[in-house]
């Protein structure tokens, strides 16, 4: 089987590796990747998407796995064009994917099908957003689009929201679109994943992530500073309310709208105290939820992937082993305002017992890998129970340094 990969971060590498491990012994390919990648998997030498599904059918690529949002929603979308190329793909057409491109959407969705979500006004300018939120702190605001992770603030006072409004209804940080001013639910976040084959699903480990750059939980939003995963992060009662309440009706609801889905659906989810509700939707694996929920699986991704894009839900093909996964998240100097590149990586040889998966780096000819972005390294670890794997990752993730180096101390230990 031959499968390319879409995409080039931490996720990707894990991804990767998953499919890469299974018994059939995939030949697989990456665009655009890394060099960690590209250890595992062959480079694609073309430019944009459209050369890129001309390679595909050239060299007769079995499946395409969508790793990275922003193709979802590029251009005509990955998913549309591989489909009239005649490709499987596992991620879903650009119609569908509007449930992470625009938060707008996303919640029109939600309400239009009952899915249990906060209330949310929708706002084009400062001075509506400074209306809509009144003196109702803490408040939630959302960019409808796509943002890298970074379009979310959750502002406890006057100050703080402005700030946020200036920078992306004014400055245009993330380009020009609206804004929602939601409503500020409490309790503690637990993302779920599920792979969705038309009216099918299948529900993946569920998993937790840590944004705030701080231990204790503070200090400024990121991408994900680590993750936890594992069948017992949430009771199995809970569970089956999440499958009742949200997860069943977002599958009725995509089939009753005619919105194809074939791939992996995030649902971020929060357990407050009327129940769990949806905050936010990704049309894709979480980052870094997967470097944690990856290590878990056993069995066969790529057959899975490739059945499923297809039409056909074959669960038997994979499973998840009983246990804890503890990803750990080093990041470079400044990040998450601003990312340092070029610093020497040190240590990496010296890591056992845990997996490593690269997010931002790259590697010199002479072997040596330096830092490329903002989170740099993850470092999982696996064990029966959540303590012994959270022990394990940080003891491996301290063997790692390089300059400026950020890692929280609490990834896996503080448990929300």
């Amino acid at each position: 089987m031959k499968i390319l990969v879409v995409g080039k971060g931490g996720r990707e590498h894990a991804l990767v590796q998953a499919l890469a491990e299974s018994p059939g012994k995939p030949e697989i390919f990456c665009f655009p990747g890394s060099d960690a990648i590209f250890s595992l998997a062959r480079s694609v030498p073309v430019k944009n998407m459209p050369a890129l599904v001309a390679w595909m059918v050239e060299k007769n690529i079995d499946l395409c796995v969508a790793g990275e949002e922003s193709y979802l929603v590029k251009d005509e979308g990955l998913a549309n064009l591989c489909e009239a190329a005649g490709i499987p793909c596992w991620g879903p057409h650009k119609q569908s994917a509007q449930l992470e491109a625009s938060k707008e959407f996303a919640k029109g969705f939600l309400e239009r099908h009952g899915i249990p979500t906060g209330k949310a006004v929708v706002v084009d300018t400062f001075d509506q957003a400074v209306e809509a939120i009144g003196d109702q702190y803490p408040t939630v605001l959302k960019f409808d689009g796509l943002a890298a992770g970074k379009g979310v603030a959750v502002c406890p006072d006057e100050s703080t929201a402005h700030a946020f409004l200036k920078e992306v209804l004014v400055q245009q940080r993330f380009g020009s679109g609206r804004l929602l001013v939601e409503e500020c639910l409490t309790g503690p976040e637990v993302s779920v994943f599920a792979a969705i084959v038309d009216d099918q699903y299948l529900v993946f480990p569920p998993a937790r992530d840590y944004k705030r750059a701080l231990d204790g939980d503070a200090g400024p939003n990121t991408g994900g500073m680590g993750a936890v995963a594992g069948g017992q992060l949430i009771d199995a009662g809970l569970l089956e309310k999440i499958k009742k309440e949200i997860i069943e009706p977002t599958v009725r609801g995509l089939n009753q709208e005619g919105l194809p889905y074939r791939g992996f659906l995030y649902f971020g989810l929060i357990l407050t105290a009327e129940g769990p509700k949806v905050i936010e939707y990704n049309c894709r694996f979480g980052d870094p939820e997967c470097q944690a929920v990856m290590p878990l699986l056993r069995g066969d991704l790529a057959t899975f992937c490739q059945q499923g894009a297809t039409g056909i839900m074959r669960p038997e093909l994979i499973r998840f082993v009983d246990g804890w996964s503890v990803a750990v998240i080093l990041a470079s100097s400044g990040y998450p305002e601003i990312s340092r590149n070029g610093d020497e990586i040190k240590g990496l040889a010296d890591v056992s017992g845990a997996r490593i998966y690269h997010s931002g780096t790259k590697s010199h000819k002479d072997g040596t890998w330096v830092t490329h972005g903002g989170r740099v390294l993850a470092v999982v670890a696996t064990a029966a129970s959540r303590q012994a794997a959270a022990e394990m990752a940080h003891k491996q993730a301290a063997k790692i340094s390089f300059t400026g180096s950020q890692r929280r101390s609490d990834i896996g230990i503080l448990h929300f």
